[in-house]
C-alpha cells in the first residue's frame, strides 16, 4: 500500500502541506475511525510514493481494523497514525463570516510568508489551492473564510488541511517560522461545493520550540465539520 502526496498539495516548496498529508494518512486506518493523532517525523516528499505499513492489525466482528499506520520513505519513517481519544480537543469559539473575512484583511502572511506556495494559506497560489487567509482577532484567535471549491468539497483530508495553518497563524508563525509536527483531528462532517465555511485558529500555549494550537472548521449552517489540536516546531528561518 502505497501513498503519493501530489506537488499541488506541497506546504514548503519542496515538502506535503503537513495537514493534507496527515488527513490523507489517517484516511488509512478505515472509515468512521474517529479522532486520529498524525505525528510527522519528517518533511513528506513530494510525487513520490511512499509505503504504508499497518499496525495492530485486527479482525473485529468480520471487518479488519488497524489501532495505526505508518508512513516510510526507503528506510526513513515520515510519518505514523493512530487512534486517539478526543477529551483534549478544543472548540475554538466561532465568528460570523463576515467578521471573518474581515479578518482576513490583516492576514500576516500578506507581509510576510515562510511559505508563501503553500497549498493552504500560501500567498503564491493561484485558484488550484484554498486561499485561506487567517487574520487575527481578539483572545488570540484567527478566522477566515473557506470558499470550498467543487473539485476539494467532501474530502476529509481537505477539513485536515484547512484546521492547519489557522492554528500556525495564531502562534504566529511570520516571525518565527514552524512546521506541523503532530495533529490530532476529528471530522464528524462534510463540506459542500461553494460553501462558505469558517476557520478558527486558537493559540493555546507556547513552550521552548513547541506551539499548542486549536482550530475548528464550521460549515455554513455553523455546524462543526472538523476540530484539531496541533503542536508546531519553530525551526531556522534557513531552513524554512
Amino acid at each position: 500500500m502505497t501513498l503519493l502526496v501530489p506537488h499541488r498539495f506541497r506546504g514548503p516548496t519542496t515538502s506535503g502541506n503537513g495537514g493534507y498529508t496527515a488527513g490523507v494518512l489517517a484516511a488509512r486506518l478505515g472509515a468512521d475511525v474517529g479522532a486520529v493523532t498524525v505525528t510527522l517525523r519528517l518533511p513528506p516528499p513530494l510525487e513520490t510514493p511512499m509505503v504504508v505499513q499497518p499496525v495492530g492489525d485486527g479482525l473485529h466482528d468480520g471487518v479488519t481494523l488497524r489501532d495505526g499506520v505508518t508512513l516510510h520513505h526507503g528506510d526513513d519513517l515520515v510519518a505514523e497514525a493512530t487512534r486517539a481519544t478526543v477529551t483534549d480537543l478544543v472548540t475554538v469559539p466561532p465568528v460570523g463570516p463576515e467578521q471573518a473575512a474581515e479578518a482576513s484583511s490583516t492576514y500576516a502572511g500578506l507581509r510576510r510568508h515562510p511559505f508563501p506556495e503553500c497549498f493552504v494559506c500560501g500567498t503564491a497560489r493561484g485558484e488550484d489551492a484554498m486561499g485561506l487567509r487567517p487574520g487575527r482577532i481578539d483572545h488570540g484567535r484567527t478566522a477566515c473564510v473557506w470558499t470550498v471549491a467543487p473539485d476539494l468539497a467532501g474530502r476529509a483530508e481537505l477539513v485536515w488541511a484547512a484546521l492547519d495553518c489557522p492554528g500556525g497563524w495564531a502562534a504566529p508563525i511570520e516571525g518565527r517560522p514552524m512546521v506541523l509536527g503532530r495533529i490530532t483531528a476529528e471530522v464528524p462532517g462534510t463540506t459542500r461545493p461553494g460553501e462558505r465555511c469558517v476557520v478558527m485558529g486558537q493559540l493555546l500555549a507556547t513552550e521552548g520550540r513547541k506551539s499548542f494550537t486549536a482550530t475548528t472548521l464550521y460549515g455554513e449552517d455553523g455546524r462543526v465539520v472538523g476540530r484539531a489540536r496541533s503542536t508546531w516546531i519553530a525551526v531556522p528561518a534557513t531552513a524554512a
